[in-house]
């Protein structure tokens, strides 16, 4: 507590008003944290909330991947034990002694994503049944249904269908599992889908990438010309790029494709800065309709935008000017923040999972709350801005 004695009543309101406004510019949240005290407190947030047995939906799934991705850097960088335990608990809960997984879709891109976490645990502990789980989940890429063009389908039940989102949940996982465990036949198998994924989604005059591609055209969303969907969604986008830039960790850098994934990454990110709201520096859930009245920004697309452009710059990819962009693109989100009764972080204007479809299918879905997948790509992106210099 301060104390003080004023003689004139002018000067003591200018120094009430001083100190009142010290005290609110500490309380101002860009100032109160770092990015990864931010990290930090929305792992904090979401284990507050769930024991790791009950993260949703009951089964090896990626909403939980992400979201653990995000908890596994966060305790790289961090050093606190808890978050390891967390997620090796909820990785424990489903796969089982002699290595099979319990509760999963064979056919789903979206089930093969959290694998992604075995490859660390594996390395801390040395319990065989996490290798076993992996050459259970990627194998099964070898015999994945296809297109015509090869490439992967995104789920069973979407016959001929490449969706961006896919490469996040399939290419990071093989690539790392063939620098792990020397199967360089992924190397290919993954460049190759991520290009083909490109060749088909992008948009010569934006830059952008639309969420998908049907090859057969038959899809009710396709262009019965060329098969893409009609829009361009922000969190479909952003999860191409972190793909990427994942697979470009493990890739080898003689790789005959390794230079043109990365003119892929700066084609797409270069694209990006002019879809940035000016004001808030956030970006649409539709992303090149921000004139739009009904449109509204997203944050985990501009999570997803932030960390894969400062990634990028951290890596050489990307000339360093992009990190103004990728700062702005932080703090927008980090001022849309709150925090609820028990002074956990609430991280709002999170899209809930979302399929393929047109504008108004687009702007009518909810939004959600401290959504796993939202809040992994909001940690990741705070992991990520921890590191830039």
């Amino acid at each position: 507590m301060y104390r003080f004695i004023c003689y004139d009543n002018d000067i003591c309101i200018k120094l009430v008003f001083i100190i009142i406004q010290g005290v609110k510019g500490k309380m101002d949240k860009k100032i109160q944290y770092t990015p990864l005290e931010w990290a930090k407190k929305a792992c904090d947030a979401l284990m507050a909330k769930f024991e790791p047995e009950q993260l949703p939906p009951d089964r090896f799934h990626y909403h939980q991947g992400v979201f653990l991705s995000g908890m596994e850097k966060c305790w790289r960088e961090s050093k606190e034990e808890k978050y390891y335990m967390y997620l090796k608990r909820w990785v424990d809960s489903l796969i089982l002694p002699d290595g099979s997984i319990k509760k999963y879709n064979a056919d789903e891109l979206d089930d093969i994503q959290p694998g992604i976490l075995l490859f660390n645990l594996y390395e801390q502990t040395g319990d065989e049944r996490y290798k076993t789980a992996l050459y259970t989940l990627v194998p099964l890429l070898k015999s994945w249904k296809t297109n015509e063009e090869g490439g992967f389908w995104h789920k069973g039940r979407y016959p001929n269908q490449m969706w961006l989102d896919g490469l996040y949940m399939a290419g990071p996982i093989a690539t790392q599992f063939a620098s792990t465990f020397n199967e360089p036949e992924y190397f290919d198998m993954m460049t190759f889908q991520a290009i083909l994924m490109h060749q088909h989604t992008k948009d010569k005059k934006t830059g952008l990438l639309y969420h998908g591609w049907d090859q057969s055209k038959k899809a009710p969303w396709a262009d019965p010309e060329t098969g893409k969907a009609p829009e361009f969604w922000g969190r479909a986008i952003g999860w191409y790029p972190v793909a990427v830039l994942d697979m470009l960790d493990y890739l080898p850098k003689d790789h005959k494709d390794r230079n043109v994934l990365i003119e892929i990454l700066k084609d797409l990110l270069v694209a990006l800065p002019k879809f940035q709201d000016e004001k808030t520096g956030l970006w649409y859930q539709v992303v090149d309709k921000g004139h739009e009245p009904d449109n509204w920004l997203e944050n985990s697309c501009s999570s997803l935008f932030v960390y894969a452009m400062a990634k990028a710059v951290r890596m050489g990819y990307l000339d360093e000017k992009y990190l103004q962009y990728a700062w702005k693109g932080y703090e927008g989100v980090i001022d849309t923040l709150t925090f609820d009764e028990k002074g956990h972080v609430v991280i709002g204007n999170i899209c809930i999972g979302t399929g393929i479809g047109d504008y108004p299918h687009y702007i009518a879905r909810p939004t959600s709350e401290n959504d796993l997948h939202g809040a992994g790509a909001f940690i990741l992106m705070c992991v990520e801005m921890s590191k830039c210099k």
